[in-house]
């Protein structure tokens, strides 16, 4: 592909209203003749041939659903879900790309050419945990295609077109910058890391490119915020290409598994575990015979990095390991007690466990306010428990910092200040240690998911 955009207009934008104020008088007597003008048309021209020669590449994707009347025959059981979403030729001989979410449920896909042209595409394989869907058509000629250009390349502030369906408004493009990148946390998908652009994009965008001034696909634009304005969010293209791999050649994204469930490290529990950089994610629990348990993994071991990549938070965690591939061996870096320990862990297959705990809300300084007993049988069938090794929160106070922290009766508390706990004798021995000002750490289990929080008495 000839490069579609000289990158010395970039260069000349940032001078561009200098020039524009010197030479305004020139304007009104010569604006032809006018080099600011002049460079402001080349850009124009430049962004005009982009957009040229990347619409075709998009298409209008709607899906084919079944009917569920009994007795229909096949095709004519079926409906079309009008205007639904976009989509990317990212192959000449028919395959494309598009959101999950937009063909969810569907048996096949409408799509519809910049040539008016349509065709029923199969749907190949979807991937619900990244949003992302592979559709295939037979078509009688080379389709035109985009490909996808390096994603960890982008960076805030570069120009990007955005190509796709608005309000089945066939086609439109529209320009903006990178807002951000590394967006997570906004529960749109399982694993996160999304390109927040400010290019206008709307509902029927789904599903379709973000491209760069190369004419490179960058991004699969996937989601806005409602009510705001110059807010979306585009799946990265190197998470994209590498998911839509898997699902092209085996049907099904298959995930490295770790096998540990975490938390976010906060300032408190950062404190409590030595790590003075606050850096890092906490294990609550370890599952047992799965791949961080025969690494020697421990519940309480704050993980700081895996390979070369440093981890600041669970959802760039699952990513990390889901990005590697089962019996792949990672090397993963933990603070345990202060130390610092590198284990090398061959991963496993993808579980279908959540591996991020619920977690309690932020804290309050007042009394801890919870009463607790051994866990008797009668407590045990009352509170349907299935673990009995530690001791109960029968009783949490209103107003307490055990409710503002998110306890609730029923709770077992397994640990305190990482000393493990089954009797009352042992419970009432630890407290008594607490010094004056002390934060108190705890492992609670609740419903068979462990997490860590610190009361501050």
């Amino acid at each position: 592909m000839r490069r579609l955009f000289d990158l010395s207009f970039l260069a000349c934008l940032v001078i561009t209203v200098l020039v524009l104020s010197v030479c305004a008088p020139v304007f009104a007597s010569a604006p032809v003749e006018s080099k600011g003008l002049q460079i402001l048309e080349e850009i124009q021209d430049a962004i005009s041939e982009l957009a040229e020669h990347v619409t075709p590449t998009v298409v209008g994707v709607s899906a084919i659903r079944q009917l569920s009347q009994p007795g229909k025959i096949p095709r004519q059981g079926r409906f079309k879900v009008p205007g639904a979403g976009s989509g990317v030729v990212i192959h000449e001989d028919g395959y494309i790309v598009t959101n999950n979410h937009v063909i969810n449920n569907g048996v096949e896909a409408e799509v519809h050419f910049s040539d008016q042209s349509t065709l029923v595409a199969k749907i190949v394989a979807q991937d619900p945990d990244t949003d992302l869907a592979l559709l295939k058509v037979e078509a009688d000629r080379k389709l035109p295609s985009a490909t996808f250009g390096d994603s960890g390349t982008v960076k805030v502030g570069q120009w990007v077109l955005a190509v796709g369906n608005p309000f089945g408004l066939d086609r439109t493009v529209t320009l903006g910058v990178v807002s951000g990148i590394g967006r997570e946390n906004m529960n749109l998908s399982r694993y996160e890391n999304f390109i927040q652009t400010d290019a206008s994009i709307n509902p029927g965008n789904s599903g379709g490119p973000l491209f760069n001034l190369r004419g490179e696909v960058i991004g699969i634009n996937t989601a806005i915020i409602n009510f705001a304005q110059g807010i979306g969010f585009a799946i990265p293209s190197n998470m994209a290409n590498q998911i839509i791999e898997q699902l092209k050649t085996g049907g099904k994204v298959v995930r490295g598994w770790l096998g540990v469930g975490i938390q976010p490290l906060t300032p408190q529990l950062a404190e409590k575990f030595g790590v003075p950089d606050g850096k890092g994610v906490l294990v609550n629990e370890v599952f047992a015979g799965d791949p961080a348990d025969q690494a020697g993994l421990k519940s309480g071991d704050i993980i700081t990095r895996i390979g070369n990549e440093r981890l600041e938070s669970p959802n760039q965690l699952s990513r990390v390991v889901a990005g590697f591939s089962p019996g792949d061996t990672v090397m993963v870096h933990v603070i345990r007690d202060g130390a610092l320990l590198r284990l090398p862990v061959l991963l496993g297959v993808k579980q279908e466990k959540p591996i991020v705990a619920s977690l309690p809300q932020t804290t309050a300084e007042v009394d801890l306010g919870i009463d607790v007993s051994p866990i008797t049988d009668e407590l045990a069938e009352q509170f349907s428990l299935e673990q009995r090794e530690g001791i109960l929160v029968v009783q949490v106070v209103q107003g307490s910092v055990a409710y503002a922290e998110g306890l609730r009766k029923g709770d077992i508390i397994q640990e305190v200040n990482r000393a493990s706990v089954s009797t009352m004798r042992e419970f009432r021995r630890i407290l008594k240690e607490v010094q004056p000002g002390e934060t108190i750490l705890l492992r609670i289990l609740r419903e068979s998911k462990a997490f860590f929080v610190v009361l501050k008495p």
